[in-house]
């Protein structure tokens, strides 16, 4: 109350009752509107350390994310890393548990390969690389080029594709007019992929049992 009177007053009117104020009302208000002050900076003060304090566990945190981030990129990639190695050796389980018997399988189909041959690498004349077949059964008519997986992928016939399209060129450019057919083998495949290398023009070869089967392509067999 005395306060709001000594605020009356400031524009030169007395308070309501007529009164001029006193010096220690005067004083009471001015160690109010002081204390009230040293409180207001008071409280500033607090909120800018905890807002300080705040920014600091933020940027702490932001660190520890980006830390954590990269550790599980690099748990990621050494992960895929080590799939891809175990796939490529169980590809090459695969790869030599059928290699011996494909000539009599494929002899069913009235293919008559009379060589089966593993890890074949085409090169250019430097010995560059151009490709390489998991396994090549061959005669003097045709040859097949057999991928062989773990794990297959749409992917990887995709690229047994793009291997069948190599082969033709690099027969072609040495005078070789032999047919070249395509076969995929997998451990592991879902229904779509093998309808996919199916309706591609590949044989199929799965395992069934202690043995495998071959799956005829949809139609007539892709040649190159």
């Amino acid at each position: 109350m005395e306060a709001t009177q000594t605020a009356s007053h400031l524009d030169g009117s007395y308070p309501a009752d007529g009164n001029p104020p006193t010096f220690e009302s005067v004083w009471a208000a001015f160690q109010e509107f002081r204390k009230g002050m040293q409180e207001f900076r008071e409280s500033q003060k607090e909120w800018q350390k905890e807002h300080a304090q705040g920014m600091k566990e933020l940027r702490e945190s932001q660190k520890e994310l980006t830390e954590s981030q990269k550790e599980t990129d690099r748990i990621v990639k050494e992960t895929s890393k080590q799939i891809g190695t175990i796939n490529n050796r169980f590809g090459e389980i695969v790869e030599y548990m059928i290699t011996p018997n494909l000539l009599k399988k494929f002899r069913e189909y009235g293919f008559k390969f009379h060589e089966a041959m593993s890890d074949r690498v085409f090169s250019d004349d430097d010995d560059n690389t151009l490709f390489e077949v998991d396994v090549l059964l061959q005669n003097s008519d045709k040859a097949m080029l057999v991928e062989t997986k773990a794990t297959l992928t749409t992917e990887d016939v995709r690229e047994h594709i793009e291997r069948l399209k190599k082969m033709r060129a690099y027969a072609d450019l040495h005078g070789d007019k032999r047919i070249f057919l395509g076969a995929v083998a997998g451990v592991v495949m879902t229904s779509n992929v093998k309808k996919y290398a199916l309706k591609q023009g590949f044989y199929v070869i799965e395992p069934s049992g202690e043995t495998f089967n071959i799956i005829p392509p949809s139609g007539k067999p892709k040649e190159w």
